[in-house]
């Protein structure tokens, strides 16, 4: 008799809990041993998931529950990593879906939940965070319950248990209890569910092996490796394999060198694996996201794993400032080339095209977090480049000009509503449904094309002085809106190459804010600040005090500065207008005009008017 097995996926919007809940199954289905100590999180293992506190990448994880060996994925809940919750939807069986008991449904909860549903998933409720001050299981319950209905649920899945728990507590319960205490001892409530609920797989062992490849993973030592659940037949390492590409796609021979398994976070070799298990094979090269891996004699590939296309575009170019070279290891087009090729084999939601300009590669993903983070990585990596002003792929629907369209939800404060509403109206939102929580905070629901966001993160943070939160989702295309108003300041741009001097700082504090300090070097046609006016402005960033050699009684006048904006990846990239470009190296990013120099900015604006 083999073991059972249960494959699920845990999704929910971003900060309801799905890392922390994982961590309290670890713990509790003895995955640790006593003596280990258990860093909070464990499986957010990348350096930039654990300085951001969110999921980018879904991992797989295994437990074991009265002797049911349990697949679990941690899937990350920003709709721009999309992408990887939907490959993870693939390979399980249920879902256990988190809502905050505070917040309730989100615009990615709506996300993850369509796709589950789509697949024919049934979910299991699990009503988070339940001793938060202000949580109401019953009303996120009924919030639920509509969103099902109106994503188009079966009664099958309507019919969802549900489970009240606090994952930071590390407790479960399938009964409401006082508010204030622990209404249960432990996450059993939440294993026994999971048991109860989610179907074991249906497949059979002696059928011909059909494996279909979810994941990519690379190791120094067996090279690419593929991560999967086995449909149908049995896996053994050695084995001769047909990989396919879908039934019409490409077909390649390998031999599978290594077969694994999960157990609690590591990786254990196994001598066969059945229908239902959730695999990891190495030993070929040719592996890739949607292919098959399937019998040689009796082949049956399935369609290859789609993913919702990008919305947003940016153009990655080799970076030609002054300063080009200097800090970063990769510097060519080339390099940059290869490196994009590579994160496609993992990255599905990407797409990367050359453009008829050299040097100028056009990348599209969901959102301006998704690009963002391949250039923070990149970055990292020891490469150097520019990239342009994000831009949203517009579509011809039966001869009309389409864009995409977000769902916004706003949670703020009611005295900043009155700004944020007006900022969102500017944007070409439209109000969607406006909800007070009786304690001085409100929710509001926009659909807004996807345009009017770009940068408005930064002002939203400044409208509601850092207690807002806000989330959106891509809600489809639709025609397109006009006009949007763009950045209402102009840019102060250095008018020479050298370095920065306390006393040219000094000079131009009351023009605007700086984005350099003293010491930083400057080339010309570097941002060096925003200005104060709506125009953009040249100035003398290099300037020193001319030195006598008289004397004046009296004291010299000290300088006053005030400090400069702090340049973030993010900020940079939402800041920047058509013509404007962020230089990345690993050590700096700075702002420059495409054209560096005046006449070219005069020429190129002449041009473009007529």
């Amino acid at each position: 008799m083999s073991t059972q097995i249960r494959n699920i996926a845990i999704i929910a919007h971003v900060d309801h809990g799905k890392t922390t809940m994982v961590d309290q199954l670890l713990r509790q289905s003895g995955t640790f041993a006593d003596h280990e100590k258990v860093v909070d999180t464990v499986m957010d293992n990348n350096a930039i998931e654990r300085e951001r506190g969110i999921t980018i990448l879904a991992k797989n994880c295994a437990v074991s529950w009265e002797g049911t060996h349990i697949n679990v994925i941690d899937t990350p809940g920003h709709a721009d990593f999309g992408g990887e919750v939907e490959r993870a939807l693939s390979m399980v069986d249920g879902v256990v879906l988190l809502i905050d008991a505070q917040e309730g449904p989100m615009p990615q909860t709506r996300f993850v939940t369509k796709k589950a549903l789509a697949l024919g998933l049934k979910p299991i409720v699990v009503v988070n965070k339940v001793d938060k001050p202000g949580a109401d299981p019953d009303k996120v319950i009924n919030a639920a319950f509509d969103l099902f209905d109106k994503l188009g649920a079966t009664d099958e899945q309507l019919d969802f248990p549900v489970v009240y728990a606090s994952g930071i507590n590390g407790w479960s319960s399938l009964e409401e209890g006082v508010p204030g205490e622990q209404w249960g001892k432990d996450m059993s409530a939440l294993f026994n569910t999971i048991l109860k609920h989610v179907p074991s797989h249906e497949g059979d062992a002696s059928e011909p092996l059909q494996l279909q490849i979810s994941a990519i993973d690379f190791s120094t030592f067996v090279g690419r490796i593929g991560v999967g659940r086995v449909n149908s037949g049995t896996v053994r390492p050695g084995m001769d394999v047909l990989v396919m590409e879908g039934p019409d796609g490409k077909q390649v021979k390998g031999r599978i060198n290594q077969v694994l398994t999960f157990e609690g976070l590591e990786r254990v070799q196994v001598k066969e694996a059945r229908p239902g298990d959730i695999v990891l094979i190495n030993g070929i090269d040719e592996i890739g996201i949607g292919v098959t891996v399937t019998d040689i004699n009796d082949p049956r590939p399935l369609p290859m794993l789609k993913v919702d296309e990008p919305t947003l575009t940016m153009n990655f170019c080799v970076n030609t400032s002054p300063l080009a070279g200097r800090e970063g290891k990769f510097v060519t087009s080339r390099q940059i080339w290869d490196r994009l090729q590579k994160e496609l084999q993992h990255n599905m939601a990407l797409r990367v095209k050359e453009t008829s300009e050299d040097g100028i590669f056009e990348v599209s993903g969901r959102g301006e977090l998704h690009l963002t983070i391949l250039l923070e990585n990149m970055r990292r990596e020891g490469y150097e480049l520019a990239v342009s002003k994000p831009r949203v792929v517009f579509r011809e629907i039966d001869g009309v000009l389409c864009e995409p369209i977000e769902l916004v939800t706003a949670d703020i404060e009611e005295g900043h509503q009155g700004g944020v509403m007006q900022a969102l109206g500017e944007r070409k939102g439209e109000l969607v449904n406006m909800e007070p929580d009786g304690r001085g905070r409100v929710r509001l629901e926009y659909r807004i094309p996807a345009r009017g966001l770009i940068g408005f993160s930064n002002e939203f943070l400044n409208l509601t002085r850092g207690s807002g939160l806000i989330a959106n989702i891509f809600d489809g295309y639709e025609e397109h809106r006009g006009d949007i108003g763009s950045r209402k300041n102009g840019v102060l741009i250095s008018m020479d190459d050298g370095e920065i001097f306390t006393y040219a700082l000094g000079k131009l504090d009351d023009r605007g804010r700086m984005f350099v300090k003293a010491g930083d070097p400057v080339y010309e046609g570097m941002i060096v600040g925003i200005h104060s006016r709506d125009n953009d402005l040249v100035v003398n960033a290099t300037r020193t005090k001319q030195l006598t050699n008289f004397r004046v009684s009296g004291k010299e006048d000290a300088i006053k500065i005030t400090p400069p904006i702090e340049l973030t990846l993010e900020y940079g990239v939402e800041f920047i207008e058509d013509d404007e470009l962020v230089e990345i190296t690993p050590k700096s990013i700075r702002l420059r005009k495409r054209h560096l120099k005046e006449h070219e900015r005069k020429r190129a604006s002449r041009e473009s008017t007529v």
